[in-house]
Order: structure tokens, then sequence, then C-alpha cells
């Protein structure tokens, strides 16, 4: 994860952003689903449990952060989109983790991560190479990042597992 805080590349991606930022009817990443065995799995290789804190950047309908609320982890998840933030307020209360799960309607790229120990990601690979310098300079040492389908340009995973036909990524923040 050593590497200079903004290549050429990432000025070009942080230039071409426009557009797809989140605002108006613009996100960064589309709403896909992780299914329920896959945020079991993205959860045990974070090792999420007690004492974590677990920030899911474009956390969609809040699974994850439900997940990691019921493993006894402080769950935060941020999504620029009203409808899945309610959605997601809702699936916490009907699994009453009310306590242990929050949700904020925010762009991603201006969360504050800097209590988070675990993040976990299922963005395109834009917003993760965009995001990569705050996770390497904002996460506290010995952080995880989790990522689903993509890798983070750049970054050399401790851990990569095809788990049902889709890839997880593991990096821990040194």
């Amino acid at each position: 994860m050593d590497h200079a805080p903004f290549d050429a590349d990432d000025r070009l991606c942080l230039g071409i952003r426009g557009p797809f930022a989140a605002g108006g009817n613009h996100c960064d990443a589309p709403y896909w689903q992780t299914p329920s065995e896959l945020v079991e799995r993205m959860l045990d290789f974070a090792a999420c449990g007690p004492g974590d804190r677990l920030i899911d950047l474009g956390c969609g309908d809040g699974r994850i952060v439900v997940a990691a609320a019921r493993r006894g982890a402080k769950a935060l998840g941020v999504d620029f989109d009203p409808e899945r933030i309610a959605e997601a307020r809702a699936a916490a209360d009907a699994a009453g983790a009310g306590d242990s799960a929050s949700f904020r309607r925010e762009d991603l790229f201006l969360t504050d991560l800097s209590g988070a120990t675990i993040v976990t990601l299922y963005l395109l690979p834009l917003p993760n190479r965009l995001l990569a310098h705050r996770l390497r300079t904002e996460l506290p040492k010995g952080s995880r990042v989790v990522s689903h389908a993509w890798p983070i340009a750049g970054w050399d995973a401790d851990r990569e597992e095809c788990v049902y036909g889709r890839f997880l990524y593991l990096w821990t923040v040194r």
C-alpha cells in the first residue's frame, strides 16, 4: 500500500468523477445487493466482532451493517440514496440492531473514516481507486478493508478468495 498520495492516474480519476459524483441522480456505484452468504464471508474475512467499528461505504439496504451489529460491532452505513437509507434503517429495526447499527445519507467520499477498524466496499474500480489514499491515511494501523468484486488499484491484497464465483479482497492498513 506504499504509493504516492496522488499520481497522474489519480488526478485523472478525480477529474472525471464529476458526472459520477453522489449528487442528483448520480451515484458512484450502482446498487447491487450482496448475497447474504457473501456478507457473512466478508465479515469472517475481516474477523469482525465485538469491539470493532465497521463503516460500509455505499451500504445499500444495510445488510452488511446489520450483520456486523449482530456480531457485536458498532456499525455505520453511508449511502447517497435516501430510499436505500430508509430500507437500511427499517432492516436494522426489524433485526433489533438499532443500538449498534446506524445509517447516514452522505457522499461516501466525505465520510469520516478515522475511527473505523473495518471498512467494507462493494463499489466499482474508480471509486475504490479514489478512496485508496483516504483509506491509507485516515484509518488506524491494523484496520481492515474488505472489497467485494473489485480490488483497489495499486494495492496488494493480504488475502483474496473466490466465493460463489465472486471475488473478495482483504487488506490490513500498515
